[in-house]
């Protein structure tokens, strides 16, 4: 193969790649936003019942993974339900395990909420808590200040 030939299978290649992580993920900012605008998809918090005690994403609802299966009919009878998992955060795979088992269960709408419960707290987005909602300034790292 020449040069060129590499390099357009390389590109088509890295857009199938992005365009289905896209397809497939949110982030914080981007579910904010949806939110915001009324185009609020099912938040599922897939974690414990001590982490959502801890802390959780306002309207979210709790359905631990080991029972996400046998629940999320509970909550979204229609196959074609926008959902958005999430768990603690880039070194958890929980969302990902969530996500997979959704698709397997017929769900076509699943995204996986990239940096999980952790970026959401760190780009300074509310949370609610057994303790009552608060906020926090957001991380420099993860979101502008202002």
């Amino acid at each position: 193969m020449n040069g060129l030939t590499t390099s357009a299978t390389a590109a088509i290649s890295a857009v199938g790649f992005f365009a289905t992580r896209l397809a497939h993920q949110t982030d914080p900012a981007d579910l904010a936003h949806a939110r915001a605008t009324g185009a609020a998809p099912l938040v599922l918090d897939v974690r414990s019942a001590a982490g959502w005690a801890q802390g959780r994403i306002p309207g979210a609802v709790h359905i631990p993974l080991a029972e996400l299966t046998e629940r999320i009919g509970e909550h979204a009878p229609d196959l074609d339900a926008d959902v958005v998992v999430y768990c603690w955060g880039p070194g958890c795979n929980g969302s990902t395990r969530a996500g997979l088992a959704l698709a397997l269960a017929g769900y076509g709408c699943v995204k996986e909420l990239v940096g999980g419960y952790e970026y959401w707290v760190r780009e300074g987005f509310a949370v609610v808590s057994d303790a009552g909602r608060s906020r926090q300034v957001p991380d420099p790292l993860t979101a502008p200040a202002g």
